[in-house]
């Protein structure tokens, strides 16, 4: 195990459980208020997998500007009870992949009013421009004076963990925003679309990627037939290269760089599930949009998994294959991209807005794009809800969810000598 992601995990513990939680007390004296965001900092990560920043141009305080105005409302958090118990299970799951039990104390922080349909249309014009620098085609522009020039980490040739970062103009809250796959065949594509794809084949597929004899694998873990090496899967998915290691690094640096503020996370696709899990680590609010499932994953890595994760919400349509779940087989529009999306299963709550019965749409992986979601989905009443009085579905725990039911996960006797390739 390479220590640096580890050593700079365990360095901001302190931090990320007591400082940045200071503005609380102020900002939860309602249930609900708003808050205005601008953009603050780009982030992604270099070649060598370190955690670069760079800042946004402040606008120009004689120019009035428009900013992403947020609805919140108070939200059930669970932290470990003290710094050492959780020290000491990260290190147990990182080092030997073992879960430890957890105390736990219930915590009340300001997050995002999921149960309002302008909130979640900002989020996700924050998440759609974590795929892009401001002033590029396609960004949704929030009305501020942006610095159009390319950040450390966003040049051409960079190939790793992007985003951004949204504050609060009083630095109360801040917002993670994180990638998601740039991927061809959805319509995107660019320098980082290698490990985007390799982060999707590792988090998502039952085994390593193993769809049929044609497919390369993305770990040595697969054993034959229908087995694979349970150990040998978990130990692949703590490496120092992978993108939940990177993010755990980026939200350290993001505590230390705003140590009084409510921090939440969130992400599209890729970035969303990222997010969930970053958000089931250190206990912060998440709102996932589209995202595959990550609760397999979650479990992989042996998360310490507090007793409700109501603070993760997931956002998604009914015609989006990926964040469904059938994206899956040999003839799925997934696996002829070359992708192994297995996983099916959520953390928390979601949001699912059922677009196949109500507006006729075809399960198709081209709904699958944020931007689809942002101007067909959010931008407009949905009339099932507000039928009831709501402004969006109702936010619901995914029960009874099975995925990856046919395979074998154990520690197998006959390991990597008898292992088909």
């Amino acid at each position: 195990m390479l220590l640096s992601t580890w050593s700079g995990f365990l360095s901001a513990l302190l931090a990320s459980f007591t400082s940045h939680r200071g503005g609380e007390n102020a900002s939860l004296s309602s249930s609900s208020s708003a808050l205005q965001f601008e953009l603050r900092h780009y982030h992604a990560v270099s070649p060598a997998a370190q955690v670069l920043f760079h800042d946004a141009r402040p606008h120009a305080q004689s120019l009035s500007h428009t900013s992403h105005t947020i609805r919140t409302r108070s939200v059930k958090t669970h932290r470990p009870s003290t710094l050492a118990a959780f020290a000491h299970a990260r290190t147990r799951s990182i080092r030997f992949a073992e879960s430890v039990y957890l105390d736990w104390d219930e915590d009340e922080v300001q997050g995002p009013n999921i149960e309002s349909r302008e909130t979640l249309l900002e989020l996700a014009k924050m998440t759609n421009d974590a795929y892009l620098s401001p002033g590029e085609s396609g960004w949704y522009d929030l009305g501020n004076e942006w610095n159009v020039s390319y950040p450390f980490g966003w040049e051409p040739d960079a190939d790793g963990f992007r985003g951004h970062v949204f504050a609060t103009s009083d630095n109360s809250t801040v917002v993670l925003s994180i990638k998601g796959t740039s991927a061809g065949f959805l319509g995107g594509g660019g320098p980082t679309t290698k490990k985007d794809k390799f982060n999707d084949n590792l988090l998502f597929s039952c085994c390593c990627a193993r769809i049929d004899w044609t497919w390369t694998v993305v770990c040595d873990c697969y054993l034959g037939g229908w087995k694979c090496d349970k150990n040998c899967l978990e130990e692949s998915l703590i490496e120092e290269s992978l993108f939940y290691s990177i993010g755990t690094n980026l939200y350290n640096n993001l505590t230390y760089m705003y140590p009084e503020s409510n921090i939440w996370v969130i992400g599209h696709s890729l970035g969303g599930a990222l997010a969930s899990m970053l958000g089931v680590t250190f206990g912060v609010p998440v709102v996932a949009i589209e995202s595959p499932g990550e609760k397999m994953a979650a479990r992989r890595l042996h998360l310490p998994t507090p007793p409700e994760v109501q603070h993760i919400t997931h956002v998604y349509h009914t015609a989006d294959p990926i964040a469904m779940g059938t994206c899956n087989g040999v003839l799925s529009s997934c696996a002829l991209g070359g992708y192994a999306m297995e996983s099916r299963c959520h953390l928390g709550l979601s949001v699912v807005y059922d677009t196949v019965s109500n507006l006729s749409w075809a399960v198709d992986i081209r709904t699958h794009g944020i931007v689809n979601v942002i101007e067909k989905v959010l931008s407009q009443p949905w009339p099932p809800s507000v039928g009831v009085g709501r402004e969006v579905p109702e936010a619901k725990p995914e029960e009874d969810c099975v995925e990856c039911y046919s395979w074998d996960f154990g520690d197998h006797p006959f390991k990597k000598k008898e292992m088909v390739l």
